[in-house]
């Protein structure tokens, strides 16, 4: 028995005793006075074991069977299911294992074998959280993660973006590290997809901001010269975009805690499917991304979308990528990268005009174009600079030559006159000192 089967007992003999009454035995119990009568009458015609439990030694109808169970633990200890949490664990069961369990269940049998959550939940800090915005593509939030996406140990880096009014992912691009070209795919994929968003939300990476942002002087703030912009920028001004910046991961906690989740996810998933390259992965992704929004995604408040759509006109291979100036020759060509250009039209060479500026585009995508008043043309490559320079002739220098003076040279054999000026306590000292130079010599 238990303590409280115990009292109830206890309490029970003492009504049937009539020590006590059955107001006092309710009090004692805190029970209602039904309820007391009931377990009087219960102990005086069944004895003591009224008191315990019918269920007790019983096995639930609803329990789970013990083969389920083991199934489930062996399962997770395979190197299959290994890496995955348990929430996650609980998922993968029902989509390729046909085991169907809540996700209590799932976690009472695994704790119930001594295993923890890859994932576990750590108390929360009160804080102060920014409210969604009410439609989509009023801002949206862009951010790369350095992780080893593949169960392998390979490490690349995740470029993501996300719609803060419902936590919608709108692009994934893996590339082997943080860099320009893989935001700018993230960006051309999520703007050809959905269109142009209001604002991008990122953090202080160099390739957002550039160090010497706001040291302009004030006559070039004055002028709107802005030299100290990044390519990034440079994209984002193009389209209308407006590009704030974070000061801490915490303004930006929403993308941070989308990491959070895809480091627990995605690698479990990559390795199910069987991918271990970085060109699989992003094939992989556009279908893990409707998943994703399936599950975790949000309703905005207000259904309407603010997302701009792209005009026709706009090529988007043109406005994301690296631009640079440079000044054209007399002979219509312009240097770039250590080769010399010149611009072709449908074959035709293109004639500029000597010493004006052009502005040279270049991308993985397309390699180099040149846009000269407002027109992008293909360039053609005439030679290679880097390889014609010659290296400056050093002049030749003679070795040098040490002179020594022959035996009977008036050097060796003249002894030097003494100032007049010295008093004679001092000459008898310096006479001292030149013989013993000749001496020496």
């Amino acid at each position: 028995m238990t303590q409280e089967e115990r009292n109830k007992l206890y309490v029970a003999r003492c009504l049937l005793d009539k020590k006590i009454t059955i107001e006092e035995g309710a009090e004692l119990l805190h029970l209602s006075e039904r309820q007391v009568k009931r377990l009087k009458k219960g102990v005086r015609e069944q004895g003591d074991v009224f008191v315990i439990h019918k269920n007790r030694g019983r096995k639930p109808v609803h329990a789970l069977p013990h083969e389920v169970k083991e199934r489930v633990v062996n399962l997770k200890r395979s190197e299959k299911y290994s890496q995955a949490n348990f929430s996650h664990f609980q998922e993968l069961l029902e989509e390729h294992e046909s085991i169907h369990l809540s996700k209590s269940s799932v976690y009472r049998i695994l704790v119930s074998e001594g295993m923890e959550s890859t994932k576990k939940h750590s108390r929360r800090t009160l804080h102060k959280t920014r409210k969604r915005k009410p439609q989509r593509g009023m801002l949206t939030v862009m951010d790369a993660s350095p992780y080893r996406w593949f169960l392998n140990g390979m490490e690349c880096s995740l470029h993501g973006v996300i719609d803060d009014a419902g936590g919608e992912v709108l692009n994934l691009v893996f590339a082997s590290q943080e860099c320009l070209e893989g935001y700018f795919e993230l960006t051309k994929g999520f703007i050809s997809q959905y269109g142009i968003p209001l604002a991008v939300y990122v953090d202080r990476h160099t390739i957002f901001r550039s160090p010497l942002e706001g040291k302009l002087s004030l006559e070039e703030e004055l002028s709107g010269k802005r030299v100290n912009e990044t390519q990034f920028g440079r994209a984002m001004s193009e389209l209308g975009i407006n590009l704030i910046w974070a000061k801490s991961p915490q303004a930006k906690g929403k993308i941070e805690r989308l990491w959070e989740t895809l480091q627990s996810r995605l690698p479990v998933e990559l390795n199910l499917a069987g991918i271990s390259t970085l060109e699989e992965a992003n094939n992989f992704l556009a279908t893990f991304v409707q998943q994703y929004n399936r599950k975790f995604a949000r309703e905005p408040r207000d259904p309407q979308s603010a997302f701009r759509p792209l005009e026709e006109n706009i090529n988007l291979d043109f406005i994301l990528c690296r631009k640079e100036t440079r000044k054209v020759d007399n002979g219509s060509t312009f240097s770039f990268s250590g080769v010399k250009y010149r611009a072709m039209d449908q074959g035709k060479v293109v004639a500029l005009v000597p010493h004006s500026t052009v502005t040279v585009l270049h991308s993985p995508r397309f390699g180099v174009k040149v846009q000269y008043h407002g027109t992008v043309y293909d360039v053609e490559a005439l030679e290679t600079l880097r390889g014609e320079q010659t290296v400056p002739k050093q002049k030749k220098q003679s070795p040098k030559t040490t002179t020594i003076p022959a035996e009977n040279h008036p050097w060796r054999n003249s002894a030097p006159s003494i100032p007049v000026s010295y008093e004679e306590s001092d000459r008898e000292i310096l006479e001292a000192l030149y013989s013993s130079r000749l001496a020496w010599r």
